[in-house]
C-alpha cells in the first residue's frame, strides 16, 4: 500500500482546465489498477492532493438542481463568473478567490476502503484545522462540510465538500472559505439548502485578511496524521 502523497499547489487555475487535469490524474490511477488486476502485476497505484484557487464559478453536482443557480446566463457573466455541472455529488457552490480548494486524487485501497469514512476524515482535517483558530464547529446531521454554529438559529456553513469516486480512486474534494467574498453565494441556493448562512475564516475572526498558506499548512498536518500518508 503507498501511503505517499504527491502535493501539488497550482495557485489560481481555472475550473475547466484542473478539472481536466484533474480527469487526467484519476484516469491514470483507474488505469494502472485495471493493468494490475488484468495482468496479475503489483505496481503501486499513485496518490495526488492538488491545491487551488479558482477564479469565480458555480458548480452543479450531477444529482443537484439548475434551479438553485438564480443567475441569468448574462447576469453571470456581469459578475465576472462562469458555470459548469460537473461529475461530483452534492447539488451547487460557488469557488472563488480567497477560498482554499483540496482535490485529493487518492486511490483509497492504499488507504482503506470506506467512502463514507473517507468523507468523515476530510470533514476531520477542516474541523481540526478550524479549532486551531479558536472556533467551535462540527458536522450538521444529513449534511456533509463543515458548519459553525450548528443546532442554533445561526448555522452557518463554511467548508463544502463533494466527491466522485470510482474504483475506490478518488477526486473533486472540499472548498473552504478563507478569504472569500460571501456575496457570491447570494446568487445560488448554497448546496440546495434553504435559510442557512455561509461564512469564512476571516469573518468568524474578525480580521483583515488569513494567512492562508498557513491555513493550507494546518490542513496537510492534519491529513497527514488522519489518512496516516506521508506528503512528498
Amino acid at each position: 500500500m503507498n501511503k505517499k502523497i504527491q502535493l501539488q499547489d497550482l495557485g489560481q487555475k481555472d475550473y475547466k482546465s484542473t478539472w481536466e487535469y484533474q480527469e487526467e490524474l484519476f484516469k491514470d490511477v483507474v488505469d494502472l489498477k485495471i493493468k494490475n488486476r488484468r495482468e496479475e502485476l503489483d505496481l503501486p497505484t499513485p496518490n495526488y492532493f492538488l491545491f487551488v484557487e479558482h477564479p469565480h464559478v458555480y458548480t452543479l453536482g450531477k444529482s443537484g438542481d439548475l434551479s438553485n443557480l438564480l443567475l441569468s446566463e448574462k447576469q453571470l457573466e456581469a459578475k465576472g463568473a462562469t458555470f459548469y455541472k460537473i461529475n461530483r455529488g452534492g447539488d451547487i457552490t460557488y469557488h472563488g478567490p480567497g477560498q482554499i480548494v483540496g482535490y485529493p486524487i487518492l486511490d483509497l485501497e492504499n488507504f482503506f476502503t470506506d467512502i463514507h469514512k473517507y468523507l468523515r476524515l476530510l470533514e476531520e482535517s477542516i474541523i481540526l484545522t478550524l479549532q486551531e483558530y479558536g472556533l467551535e464547529c462540527g458536522r450538521s446531521e444529513g449534511e456533509t462540510g463543515v458548519w459553525l454554529g450548528v443546532g442554533t438559529p445561526f448555522a452557518r456553513k463554511i467548508c463544502a465538500l463533494g466527491v466522485r469516486a470510482s474504483r475506490w480512486v478518488t477526486m473533486h474534494g472540499f472548498a473552504l472559505n478563507v478569504n472569500a467574498d460571501l456575496g457570491y453565494f447570494d446568487n445560488i441556493i448554497p448546496c440546495g439548502i434553504r435559510g442557512k448562512a455561509v461564512t469564512s475564516l476571516q469573518v468568524e475572526l474578525g480580521v483583515e485578511k488569513v494567512d492562508e498558506a498557513e491555513v493550507k499548512a494546518k490542513i496537510l498536518k492534519h491529513l497527514t496524521d488522519l489518512f496516516e500518508a506521508e506528503f512528498v
